[in-house]
């Protein structure tokens, strides 16, 4: 078993279940919430190796998150790699994205299980 833990934080219920069928499949262990602030909670009670975080979840939205996560109150998590998700292609998000400390951005239309698979991989191992 793989044994790397991820988080996936997406209000769309199919596509959630999609990439954690597949992730599991490979091994990966995967926790599933659909809000920022259920999303922020899960992150700090549990040690992830990776989160992958949508832009647009209820009540927060995934740049507000993943600056709460990368925090500059001495409350972040800068081992933990953060990918966001979006339906979105555009570059000032991906701007946006980058410049509050994701380590990668891909827009959910243009992949496959497989291909998030692989993105893991290369994420995390």
């Amino acid at each position: 078993m793989n044994e790397k833990k991820i988080l996936c934080i997406e209000d769309d219920m199919f596509i959630s279940e999609m990439y954690t069928r597949a992730l599991r499949k490979a091994g990966y262990e995967v926790d599933e919430v659909s809000t920022g602030p259920d999303g922020i909670s899960q992150a700090r009670k549990q040690t992830y190796d990776l989160i992958l975080l949508d832009i647009f979840i209820p009540e927060r939205t995934g740049i507000e998150v993943l600056a709460d996560l990368r925090g500059a109150d001495g409350k972040g998590l800068p081992d933990t790699k953060i990918v966001i998700m979006t339906n979105y292609a555009q570059d000032d998000m991906s701007k946006q994205a980058l410049e509050t400390r994701a380590d990668g951005y891909f827009i959910k239309a243009d992949i496959t299980p497989k291909s998030l698979v692989a993105l893991v991989k290369q994420v995390i191992g």
